[in-house]
């Protein structure tokens, strides 16, 4: 688009510096869009939503899912389990006391296999839950800053640095260009991740990317670790709960304490095909 490019060996930064925000590389012989910075992926995941929504081609999980699940599906099949999903979720308990509680035992069970992050976080949890009871979904909105820790954790790690592939369903007219249809769009959540304009310094971890001055939680639309637009994670309201639950839990009860010096740790990734992984470091795990 803004530009083309083959197998230069730069980096996705590196190509939006040289061509923008919407470059095209080639796969395989194929076009491929890729869009750089939250403003493009809102521009086209979420205002032009019908026309981003289908899935992109994946060769090897093609062949494994063959076009099957939620994820993977397109067309009548996508949209029927779209709707079946959230259906299910909420008939197992999802929003209800009932998947809370199971969360809970899971992250129990966690305690009795494990028996800084920030000293703050285990005063607001004192403060708010204290240790007599677990911590529940209730305590989420009256815990700013535990919730500033979560996502700036998920931000930092970008877990899913790209997300997986659309492609629009028609000719579609975006900014200058006419895409035509068919073609694989790959959107960088990184970058609107890692947008230093939003996020100072945003190679630093720091949970005030999501704290107001007055201690209360920011919110961001750049925070995009589930995707945006129809095919953003049908589980996100899950995992949101899940992360909470369990963190908000082990460090009611433990502190967690590196074995080496933290600015010793190596904080880049290990990175797979489309995932980030954290290096393995050993870490003691106190009672408090």
């Amino acid at each position: 688009m803004d530009g083309s490019v083959g197998s230069t060996g730069e980096s996705p930064v590196e190509l939006s510096e040289k061509y923008g925000p919407v470059f095209t590389v080639h796969f395989r012989g194929d076009p491929v869009m890729v869009l750089y910075g939250y403003d493009v992926i809102k521009e086209a995941l979420i205002d032009h939503a019908d026309e981003f929504a289908p899935r992109g081609p994946l060769p090897l999980l093609d062949k494994i899912n063959k076009g099957k699940g939620i994820i993977f599906s397109n067309g009548e099949r996508w949209k029927v389990l779209r709707c079946f999903a959230p259906t299910t979720l909420h008939n197992f308990g999802m929003g209800k006391k009932s998947i809370e509680e199971r969360i809970q035992e899971e992250a129990q069970y966690l305690l009795e296999k494990l028996q800084d992050t920030k000293e703050k976080v285990h005063e607001e949890i004192d403060r708010v839950v204290g240790r007599a009871r677990a911590p529940c979904v209730a305590d989420h909105g009256q815990m700013p800053y535990t919730d500033a820790v979560i996502h700036e954790i998920q931000r930092f790690i970008s877990l899913i640095p790209l997300a997986l592939p659309h492609s629009v369903a028609k000719d579609t007219p975006f900014r200058q260009y006419i895409i035509p249809k068919g073609t694989t769009i790959f959107p960088v959540l990184t970058s609107a991740l890692y947008d230093s304009k939003e996020f100072p310094n945003p190679t630093e971890f720091d949970p005030q990317h999501f704290s107001n001055k007055d201690g209360t939680f920011r919110k961001s639309d750049y925070f995009v670790p589930f995707s945006a637009g129809k095919r953003i994670c049908a589980g996100e309201g899950l995992a949101r709960m899940e992360l909470f639950l369990f963190l908000s839990t082990i460090l009611q009860h433990f502190k967690l304490k590196p074995l080496q010096d933290p600015k010793d740790i190596e904080l880049s990734p290990l990175m797979s095909s489309t995932n980030n992984f954290p290096r393995p470091y050993r870490l003691a795990v106190l009672p408090r």
